[in-house]
Parts: C-alpha cells; sequence; structure tokens
C-alpha cells in the first residue's frame, strides 16, 4: 500500500454457486449440522433477496479454520481444528473495531503461551464495505529516514499525514498506531494501548555485547491485512495469528536490508572481514542473529518455532494442499 484511502466499493452480490461449494464442503465435514439441502435452499433464497447470506457460527467458525489451514500460514504443530474464532460480525465501527483487535493481541499474547486466535468483523454487503485494517501486522515499528523499520516508511508517513506524532525522542521501535476505516469513516488511527503489547528484548547465548544492540520483536504476529473470503463471502477485517518462526524474525526483518539492516553492525561486532561477501560475513551474522531470537523466545517463554521444522511442515502442507476454486483462504487485499 503506497497511501491511505477510504475504500468507498461495496462488496457486488455472492454467487449461489461460490456458497454452494463452500456449504456442501461443511455439512460433509460436520454430518451432525443436518441435510445440505435445506440450508441450500436458506441461502439460495436469501442471496435472491439481498445479494448475500449469514453464515452460521458453526459455518464461519468451520471457514476461518480451513481458511487458515490451507493459507500456509498455520505453523508446525499447529492443531488447526482447536483454533479459537471470536465471532464479531456485528462491529461495524472504527473505534470498536481498534478496541476489539487490542482485546485480540492480549489474548492471543496468553502470558507468552501463544494462543492462535482469529477475530471476524463485518463482512462487506452489497450496501454497504465491511471495515478494513491498513496495518499489515498489528504490532509493527515507524519506519523513519534514518531508524527504524524500513518497510514502514511510507506506511510512516501515512499516518503522520492523519495526525499521528512520532514521539518527541524517536526510537528504532516506535509503536505505530492502528489504523481503521470504515464505509462511512475515513481512516482513523488510534494508539495501541502499551500495556498490551508484549515484547521480547534480544540477547545472545554466548556473545554479552549482544543486548547493547538494543534489539526487541513483538512476541505475536497479529497478521491483519488480508481479507477472509469463505463460501463467496468477504470479510475485510479479519485479523489472525499464530506464532513465529525464528528466521521471520532474524533474517526477514533483522537482517535484510530493506528492514532492520543488522547484518553489518553484528559483524563488525563479531570481528568478520566484511570486505567481500565470499567470506561469507552475511551467513555468519545471520546465524547469529537466528540464534539470538530463539533464545531469547526460549528464555522470555514466548512460543516460537524454528525453520527446521516449519519447512516439514510446508512441504506436507504441500503435498496435501486442498486450497482450489473458492474454498476459505485469506487473500490479499487488491488495489481499487
Amino acid at each position: 500500500m503506497t497511501a491511505l484511502y477510504n475504500e468507498t466499493i461495496t462488496g457486488g452480490p455472492v454467487t449461489f454457486a461460490a456458497a454452494e461449494d463452500f456449504l456442501r464442503m461443511f455439512h460433509d465435514a460436520h454430518p451432525e449440522a443436518g441435510a445440505v439441502r435445506h440450508r441450500l435452499a436458506e441461502v439460495r433464497a436469501e442471496i435472491a433477496e439481498t445479494g448475500t447470506y449469514r453464515h452460521t457460527h458453526q459455518e464461519l467458525c468451520y471457514g476461518a479454520r480451513v481458511a487458515l489451514r490451507d493459507s500456509g500460514w498455520c505453523t508446525s504443530g499447529l492443531p488447526w481444528r482447536r483454533l479459537k474464532v471470536r465471532d464479531l460480525r456485528g462491529i461495524h465501527k472504527a473505534s470498536a473495531v481498534a478496541a476489539q483487535c487490542f482485546e485480540h493481541l492480549r489474548l492471543a499474547t496468553n502470558g507468552g503461551k501463544i494462543q492462535p486466535l482469529v477475530t471476524v468483523f463485518a463482512p462487506d454487503r452489497p450496501d454497504a464495505p465491511g471495515p478494513r485494517i491498513w496495518n499489515a501486522q498489528l504490532v509493527s515499528y515507524a519506519g523513519y529516514p534514518d531508524m527504524g523499520d524500513a518497510r514502514n516508511a511510507e506506511f510512516t508517513e501515512s499516518v503522520e499525514a492523519l495526525g499521528w506524532q512520532p514521539p518527541a525522542i524517536r526510537t528504532a521501535f516506535d509503536h505505530l498506531p492502528l489504523v481503521v476505516s470504515t464505509g462511512m469513516q475515513d481512516p482513523q488511527p488510534y494508539k495501541i494501548p502499551r500495556e498490551v503489547v508484549h515484547e521480547v528484548p534480544l540477547t545472545h547465548p554466548d556473545l554479552p555485547w549482544f543486548a547493547d544492540l538494543g534489539l526487541r520483536w513483538p512476541a505475536v504476529p497479529v497478521i491483519t491485512n488480508m481479507r477472509l473470503r469463505i463460501g463467496g463471502v468477504d470479510y475485510p477485517a479479519a485479523p489472525f495469528n499464530t506464532w513465529f518462526v525464528g528466521t521471520d524474525i532474524g533474517t526477514r526483518s533483522l537482517a535484510d536490508d530493506s528492514a532492520y539492516a543488522m547484518l553489518h553492525p553484528v559483524a563488525i561486532q563479531l570481528g568478520l572481514d566484511t570486505s567481500t561477501d565470499r567470506t561469507l560475513w552475511r551467513d555468519r551474522a545471520t546465524l547469529e542473529l537466528n540464534r539470538a531470537v530463539l533464545h531469547s523466545f526460549d528464555t522470555a517463554r514466548v512460543t516460537i518455532t524454528d525453520h527446521h521444522a516449519e519447512t516439514q511442515h510446508r512441504l506436507a502442507w504441500l503435498r496435501s494442499r486442498r486450497n482450489r476454486g473458492d474454498r476459505p483462504a485469506f487473500r490479499p487485499h487488491t488495489s481499487r
């Protein structure tokens, strides 16, 4: 996203074919729900009258769980059938969406024993769009010209234009506000309460100087910019989380030159020869960053997995992937 805008385009009508595909899948998995033909008749009539239909609570929970399972976001060892689903489809106002996102973060953190969670807000309807969250993740850091998360530089400028003011003394880990819009409201920034943000300070098991780098990272990766689609119905605000894979932090965030670019500072502290990449100094510095992440989360007793376990899980998922057609899925928002 290069700029914030008010998404005023309403959701189009839902096709019965998309609804039927999902409902047959749901009833196959839940025969206790009764004969699918009765439910299909109800939904066909509802779509004909309103252009959409309302999922039952059981359908919503099943659809959200299957979407997470088949999206590839489901981390290894996660029992997807036991994912907790918060059904908040009655919430439309931006301030209420923000408040419930903060509650999601509190519940998901769970004292470090991360609870996988999905919170589903109001869906798009033919006459009105649902609320939308503009942040990529609920807890993210500002990107300034000279410090912070460079991936968030444009977003930081956008939220400053909305009226957000960075701290008087800026740091590399200033929390960005949560930005929410609705069909009736332009994007609004909401400060994330400090008490619901659990961060892990990063230290190293063998290198005492590592703590002096002042690095830290949020305990929970709550994804907030994905659109949940179930049976043709779009839920534009459906934040969800599992837990971190160590390399998401160590390699993709801290080491990457487009994010925190910590490879060179770490390499210098390690006394490595950085005059040429053939010394593999980047690899050695990346390894120590990833060791520090896993060590720190384990020390803080915060749930995390490593990339080796995750690779095995991803391979198993690819072999059995079923995410085709109109099956429930988390999908990137498309530009309009």
